[in-house]
């Protein structure tokens, strides 16, 4: 008989990710997993879609990446620069990725795609490190994981909060896109937290 976890594990697994996980989503996986245990996430659909967002997030990798699936943050830097220039951007105002007068970008990193400079300080503030020295500390695994815990737990990234859409009296997995993005792909991520949750 299969545990909970290895039955989850096995939910990914086989509905996600082709039948195959890596060593390194595996740790990615339990990571995310640590940080909803350390910060009171406990309804299975939460979880499910906190793995969901992660999984969309990373372009299916579960692994903290740069925006644009850079390898680097001058690379990062300049595929948005670049797409900013060609219009592609168009929901873009102010360019958040070119770098500060330190030296800093505030493009999106981790699980989540964090970015610009208040959501920063926002998620240090409410984690207790400070991600504004270091921008690149939100690409460390456990960093990360705790940086989607927390934010989708209490609506750091848009006001919509983890409880807001799954509690005893509601289950909006469309509606829980806004805890991170509007209703971007909101029919897909839907998808990968019933396909987490076991339907």
């Amino acid at each position: 008989m299969k545990t909970p976890m290895q039955q989850l594990f096995d939910q990914i697994r086989i509905t996600l990710c082709g039948g195959r996980l890596t060593q390194a989503q595996v740790e990615s996986i339990n990571a995310v997993l640590g940080a909803c245990a350390r910060h009171g996430i406990s309804d299975a659909r939460q979880r499910a879609y906190v793995l969901a967002t992660a999984f969309h997030e990373t372009a299916g990798r579960f692994q903290p990446v740069r925006e644009t699936l850079a390898a680097t943050d001058a690379e990062a830097i300049s595929r948005l620069e670049h797409s900013y220039q060609a219009g592609k951007l168009p929901q873009v105002r102010v360019p958040y990725w070119r770098p500060d007068e330190k030296g800093r970008s505030w493009f999106g990193r981790g699980f989540v795609q964090l970015t610009h400079r208040r959501n920063y300080q926002a998620l240090s503030a409410a984690l207790g490190i400070d991600l504004t020295v270091d921008p690149g500390r939100a690409l460390e695994c456990d960093t990360a994981a705790d940086i989607l815990a927390v934010g989708m737990r209490d609506g750091l990234f848009s006001g919509t909060r983890l409880a807001d859409v799954f509690n005893p009296t509601t289950c909006d997995w469309l509606g829980a896109r806004r805890i991170v993005n509007g209703q971007d792909r909101a029919d897909l991520v839907a998808g990968y937290g019933k396909a987490i949750c076991g339907g």
